[in-house]
């Protein structure tokens, strides 16, 4: 009987400390996206080459920003330098060059001191349609005009 209370109090024990090394892991900043994908859809050549990611710290301690990164020159990320409060919310503004016709499907890497995802990849994706012809004028908007 002594072997056998043993042994519980031990796996009590134990998944006590377990408990505790769990919650321990789960303090800090933690970030949390509205949306991990923007889907430009459809946008004309030279459109609006702007979306926004708007995030939360759900976490107990300042959530830290330390850089943000495009796949490649063509997509160009603008973060917030300064810390984001425990229940603050921030965002992340991504600018495409949409004088690249054709489809999108780049990431934006984003590293911070979130326990959660200290290395996050949100992804903008769509298709900018093609150049107008050179001579075709154009409106104010940029869609040719029909003359």
């Amino acid at each position: 009987m002594k072997k056998l209370f043993f042994s519980f109090a031990l796996l009590l024990g134990a998944s006590l400390v377990s408990v505790e090394a769990c919650a321990q892991v789960e303090k800090g900043a933690k970030i949390e996206f509205s949306k991990e994908t923007h889907d430009y859809g459809n946008i004309k050549y030279d459109g609006d080459p702007y979306c926004t990611f708007e995030f939360k710290n759900t976490g107990d301690e300042p959530l830290i920003i330390s850089n943000a990164k495009g796949s490649c020159g063509c997509t160009v990320p603008e973060w917030p330098k300064e810390p984001i409060a425990p229940g603050a919310k921030g965002s992340i503004r991504v600018k495409y060059d949409t004088k690249r016709p054709g489809p999108i499907n780049k990431s934006v890497t984003i590293t911070s001191n979130a326990v959660n995802e200290p290395n996050k990849v949100i992804r903008i994706k769509g298709e900018v349609g093609p150049a107008p012809e050179v001579g075709t004028p154009v409106n104010n908007s940029g869609a040719p005009t029909n003359n």
